[in-house]
C-alpha cells in the first residue's frame, strides 16, 4: 500500500465549539448491535451515510475527529442545508486556507442506526481532494459523535464494522484489552517505541482510525525518538496549506502488551510541518499516533465510554512494513477515477531511475490495463515487494513510451 498520503492525519487544525446539541445516534428498539458493511482505501475505513434522508454519501470512519465533516459545500447546497456560521481557517502564518461553515440539525444515517440533530462542518470544497488521492468517492469524515454512543468493532479482513450498545458488548476471551485516556473527545493508548538503539520510550499515541500510517512519531516530545539515522525524507501527507514533509524511518518495535511488531515504519514530521491538522490538540500532550498500517493487523474494538481498547491479532499481523517501494505518489482523476497521474517522484527513488515524471499518465502495469484497476490495486503493485520488476506503459505529452523499474526498500 502506497502510504504517502496519511490523508486523515491531516484536515484543519479547529474544531468547533457549537451550542448545546443533543446528538441522536441510535439503534432501532430493542436492537442491540448493528453489522454494517465498509470499504477499505488506503487503510482508511470507508462506511455509507445519508444526510437529510435524500443524499447517500460515503464517510471515512475516524476516532481522530470531534465534529462531523463534509468536504464539499455542493453537497449541502442540493440539499439547502442553513448555515449557521462562516469562518476563515487560516494556517500558522496567518494565511487564509480555506472558508468552512456550520450547518445545524443534520440527520445523518447508517444502515439500521438514526442520527439526529447533528452539527456538521462544511468545507467550501475538497482542499484535500480525498477521492483523488484514495481513488473513491469519499464525502466527509465521522467521527466522535459515533464512537461516542457505541462500542465499535472494526473487522479490516471481512469488511464490516459492528456496533453494539456499550451496556451489551462482551468482548472475546482472546481480545487483549488496554486501557483509553480519552481527552478532548480522542482517544489515547500507551505503548512502547523501541527505537534502532534499543531506547525504550513508554510513548502515548493517539489511536488513529483515521490515518493510513503506521505510526508518527513527534521527534520533539521526547530527545530519545529522533529519526533514525538511515531514513528518507519525503512527503507524508497532505493538509490545507499543501503537502507535509518528514523523515520516514525504521524503529525496531511497536509494543503493544504481549504484541511485538518488527520493524515497523514510522513517520517523523518536520517541525511545524503539520500545524494546519485536525488532530494537533496544543493543549494535548502525546508522542504521535498510531493509525491504519498498524490497525489493518488486528481486529479492533473501541470502547470509548468504558474507555478501553481491545486488540487481538488477524492474517495480517506479521505482514512486512514496507514504504512505496516506487517512490512515486499516484492521483486518480476523471469521472470514474480510473485516469493515473504521477504527481511526485520521490529522488533517488525506482520511479526516478526508472525515468518516470510528475504528470506522466499510467496507461499499463505489467501488460494489464491501468483503467481497469482501482487506485488500491495500483499502488499495490507498487509496494508489493522488493526488488519486483515492474513495466510500465505511460503517456507523456502526448507521446506513448515503455518504463521498467524495479521496486527498492530504502529504509
Amino acid at each position: 500500500m502506497n502510504r504517502v498520503l496519511v490523508v486523515f492525519c491531516l484536515i484543519v487544525v479547529f474544531y468547533i465549539k457549537l451550542p448545546g446539541q443533543q446528538l441522536g445516534f441510535s439503534l432501532a428498539e430493542n436492537v442491540k448491535r448493528v453489522q454494517i458493511p465498509i470499504e477499505i482505501h488506503n487503510n482508511l475505513i470507508v462506511l455509507p451515510v445519508v444526510i437529510n434522508n435524500q443524499l447517500p454519501l460515503k464517510f471515512i470512519l475516524d476516532t481522530g475527529v470531534r465534529t462531523t465533516i463534509l468536504t464539499e459545500k455542493s453537497f449541502s447546497d442540493i440539499l439547502d442545508l442553513p448555515y449557521s456560521r462562516q469562518y476563515s481557517i487560516s494556517g500558522p502564518g496567518g494565511e487564509k486556507l480555506i472558508e468552512a461553515f456550520v450547518t445545524n440539525n443534520v440527520s445523518i444515517d447508517l444502515p439500521g442506526i438514526r442520527g439526529k440533530g447533528h452539527a456538521m462542518l462544511v468545507l467550501e470544497q475538497d482542499y484535500l481532494e480525498l477521492r483523488n488521492y484514495l481513488g473513491t468517492d469519499v464525502h466527509g469524515v465521522l467521527g466522535y459523535e459515533l464512537f461516542s454512543r457505541f462500542v465499535i468493532q472494526i473487522d479490516y479482513k471481512n469488511n464490516r464494522i459492528v456496533l453494539t450498545q456499550p451496556d451489551k458488548f462482551k468482548p472475546g476471551r482472546r481480545y487483549q484489552v488496554f486501557p483509553l485516556t480519552v481527552e478532548d473527545t480522542k482517544p489515547y493508548m500507551m505503548a512502547t517505541i523501541v527505537m534502532n538503539d534499543s531506547t525504550q520510550v513508554d510513548a502515548k499515541l493517539l489511536v488513529d482510525s483515521g490515518a493510513s500510517h503506521g505510526i508518527m512519531i513527534d521527534p520533539e516530545s521526547n530527545l530519545n525518538l529522533a529519526a533514525p539515522e538511515r531514513h528518507i525524507e519525503s512527503i507524508i501527507g497532505r493538509g490545507l496549506g499543501g503537502v507535509i514533509t518528514g523523515k520516514i524511518g525504521r524503529i525496531d518495535a511497536l509494543e503493544l502488551g504481549k504484541y511485538t511488531l518488527k520493524n515497523v515504519i514510522a513517520n517523523f514530521p518536520d517541525p511545524n510541518s503539520y500545524n494546519d491538522t485536525l488532530k494537533l490538540d496544543r493543549d494535548v500532550f502525546r508522542n504521535g499516533s498510531i493509525g491504519g498500517e498498524v490497525l489493518t493487523r488486528f481486529n479492533v474494538a473501541i470502547n470509548l465510554p468504558g474507555e478501553k481498547l481491545y486488540l487481538k491479532k488477524n492474517s495480517s499481523y506479521k505482514k512486512k512494513f514496507y514504504y512505496n517501494l516506487s517512490g512515486i505518489t499516484i492521483k486518480a482523476k476523471g469521472a470514474r477515477l480510473r485516469r493515473y497521474e504521477i504527481t511526485d517522484v520521490r529522488a533517488n527513488s525506482s520511479g526516478e531511475r526508472g525515468g518516470l515524471q510528475n504528470g506522466d499518465i499510467i496507461l499499463s502495469v505489467n501488460g494489464i490495463a491501468a483503467e481497469s484497476l482501482s487506485l488500491t490495486i495500483l499502488n499495490g503493485f507498487f509496494n508489493s515487494k522488493p526488488q519486483r520488476k515492474v513495466t510500465l506503459e505511460i503517456e507523456r505529452a502526448g507521446v506513448k513510451m515503455k518504463k521498467v523499474m524495479r521496486l527498492e526498500d530504502q529504509i
